[in-house]
């Protein structure tokens, strides 16, 4: 074997095809000297790792657990005599581990070394098909092409160069970090979707005593550079290339620390696999950083905006472009413009109520309550006007043992890279001073890792719901896309770029 292995002594093994009784060996991770593949080499007791007893070629090779130190390991095989058409077979191994942290230590190795097949490093197998793998449940709820663009963006460092600047952010996961040492000192964190690292190096600094950064983009790699360069802290962190939803840790974790937050808190489906990360790593007592996350919402009134947006449609009002009549279109322009929520920054003083706010507790929730979320409206106007529609933003809150800090994204506060986001209603509301505004924030997730929008409000004459009196009503279905919360932000509605 080439390169440095993980090495796992004593082991026994046994291939489940053979009656031969199981054997003592030394199982080995590493790259092959001839090939450069990753591979796992089973050698007996007394044997020279240079001629293993089993070489097993990780590429089509998967793991399966049958008890808490006990693994099969199963891979493909061919078999070729004179004169006789190749054949091919599975093999498994069955492998035995002396301990039950060997054992998590070991698939641990497996998913690490297997995952250099899958970035791509060794054995190009992957892109042609020729390895098949069962989904995970990222992978049945989120289209293939969605995650690829999902994690293309953030394996760019250009991407994690516009969040990394964003000093609100940033700032304030360091701060939340640093001002409760507590929670870390000696402790064990995860970091989920750890992009740069930036986050498991906060806690280390804070005094973790050990760091398991998830990622499952090419960033993984850029993480781990950043680790060697910082010696110092990156000794105290393990970089893990995967999703959450696959990957095997040796311990359980003490805290989990995450920026899983889109725009609309909700963008972008990541909040997920942070409460998968929940379940699947954080020991019962354990914290989360950020543990809550609230949805503000406010009617605005901006004539500026909503006059912007409906010029864009007269375009198709041309009854002779180049002797072509485009006015059949017009509304479907229309209506298509409106679709599309604006993701801006924008002055406070346009909103003419108080906001209210949904909240979403990341430590209790389930995974399934982010598949559909259902927000009463209810406000009450504070002047007459023309409402064009809901704005929204977000905040959550680092709840540590020593310094609660809240993150926010709130208009008039300073501006973050999420901004904030504008539901833009196609037929405007009239309301008067005192009226009451009621209706529906209705969201929906869909597998392009982003949610469908669906808005209703209705002005009441009289704020007593018995006898309310509707004078008008107004609706949209927006549609968020997904990969867009760390582009650069325009008023114009929100970018196609990928996360």
């Amino acid at each position: 074997m080439a390169s440095s292995p993980d090495l796992f002594p004593n082991v026994a093994f046994s291939d489940v095809s053979a009656a031969a009784p199981a054997a003592e060996a030394t199982a080995a991770f590493g790259l092959g000297a001839t090939t450069g593949a990753p591979r796992l080499c089973l050698v007996k007791s007394g044997k020279d790792e240079a001629e293993p007893t089993v070489d097993i070629d990780l590429a089509d090779a998967q793991v399966f657990k049958l008890g808490p130190m006990e693994w099969l390991c199963v891979c493909d095989e061919s078999e070729a005599k004179a004169g006789v058409e190749e054949k091919s077979f599975s093999r498994a191994i069955k492998v035995v581990l002396r301990t039950e942290a060997e054992s998590k230590a070991f698939s641990l190795a497996f998913q690490q070394w297997k995952h250099q097949v899958i970035s791509g490093k060794a054995g190009e197998r992957l892109e042609n098909g020729s390895i098949i793998a069962s989904k995970s449940k990222f992978d049945t709820k989120i289209e293939a092409s969605s995650a690829k663009m999902y994690f293309h963006y953030y394996g760019q460092l250009l991407h994690q160069q516009n969040m990394l600047q964003d000093f609100v952010r940033t700032g304030t996961y360091y701060a939340a970090v640093m001002e409760n040492r507590s929670d870390f000192e000696g402790r064990v964190v995860v970091d989920v979707g750890a992009g740069s690292g930036i986050l498991s190096l906060f806690a280390a600094q804070a005094g973790a005593r050990h760091v398991y950064a998830v990622e499952a983009s090419e960033m993984a790699e850029n993480a781990q550079r950043l680790m060697s360069g910082n010696p110092s802290l990156g000794q105290r962190i393990t970089v893990i290339r995967g999703k959450v939803e696959e990957v095997e840790l040796p311990e359980k974790a003490d805290i989990l620390i995450s920026e899983p937050m889109g725009t609309l808190l909700v963008n972008e489906r990541m909040l997920e696999s942070y409460v998968i990360a929940r379940d699947r790593f954080l020991a019962p007592d354990g914290k989360m950083f950020p543990t809550t996350g609230r949805i503000h919402m406010a009617p605005f009134s901006d004539e500026y905006l909503y006059v912007e947006i409906a010029n864009k449609a007269l375009f198709w009002q041309q009854h002779n472009f180049f002797g072509v009549d485009l006015t059949p279109l017009h509304g479907s322009a229309f209506q298509g413009y409106f679709s599309q929520p604006v993701v801006d920054a924008f002055d406070p003083r346009l909103l003419i109520s108080p906001p209210i706010y949904h909240t979403l507790d990341f430590t209790s929730m389930k995974e399934e309550e982010l598949y559909e979320i259902d927000i009463p409206l209810s406000f009450v106007a504070s002047v007459g006007t023309r409402v064009h529609g809901l704005a929204c933003w977000f905040d959550v809150l680092f709840n540590g043992s020593t310094v609660q800090r809240w993150l926010t994204t709130a208009p008039g506060s300073p501006t973050t890279h999420w901004y904030q986001l504008r539901c833009v209603l196609s037929q405007p509301l009239y309301v008067m001073a005192g009226q009451e505004i009621t209706g529906r924030l209705h969201l929906v997730a869909h597998s392009a890792q982003s949610y469908t929008i669906y808005l209703t409000m209705s002005g009441c004459l009289s704020r007593n719901p018995t006898c309310c009196h509707k004078i008008n009503s107004s609706s949209s279905n927006c549609h968020l896309c997904s990969h867009t919360d760390r582009s650069s932000r325009c008023r114009k509605g929100l970018a196609q770029a990928s996360r």
